[in-house]
């Protein structure tokens, strides 16, 4: 009886876990967008910098390809991110059908014992009949 009691919860526990794994998939990909937007703002303000000093026009192009290499960290990540995503995504897709194909067949197995429960209450109810039909017959007769 403790495992049937279990199954339900391990099975939800299971689409819990992939959900929240999910979200901080999405709350990551979100913090990488951020800061691909946080780069391009910095090689704005950078080159109106650059424009007006001769330090900053010489340091600029190093500063570009320094915010290039790490932008395409960044997209490599998301990349990364992503894949990861749909992964979890089908694993919580064959947990949710787990869970859903239990949920089923739990509730055939209840209706199942509640059809014999009643079957079983009915068979009693006609022997008690039969027993009482038996016991004034026998008293009329005697």
């Amino acid at each position: 009886m403790k495992r049937r009691n279990s199954q339900p919860r391990l099975k939800n526990f299971r689409v819990e876990e992939f959900t929240r794994r999910l979200a901080t998939l999405d709350e990551m990909g979100s913090d990488l967008e951020k800061k691909l937007a946080d780069l391009e703002e910095s090689v704005t303000r950078e080159k109106q910098r650059a424009a007006d000093s001769e330090i900053g026009r010489l340091a600029f192009p190093s500063f570009v390809q320094s915010i290039e290499v790490r932008r395409n960290n960044i997209r490599s990540t998301m990349k990364e991110l992503m894949r990861e995503r749909e992964s979890v995504q089908e694993e919580l897709s064959a947990a949710i059908q787990d869970l859903r194909s239990f949920e089923l067949a739990e509730q055939e197995r209840q209706r199942r014992m509640g059809v014999s429960a009643e079957q079983e209450a009915k068979s009693r109810v006609e022997n008690l009949a039969l027993m009482r039909h038996l016991r004034k017959h026998n008293a009329r007769r005697a």
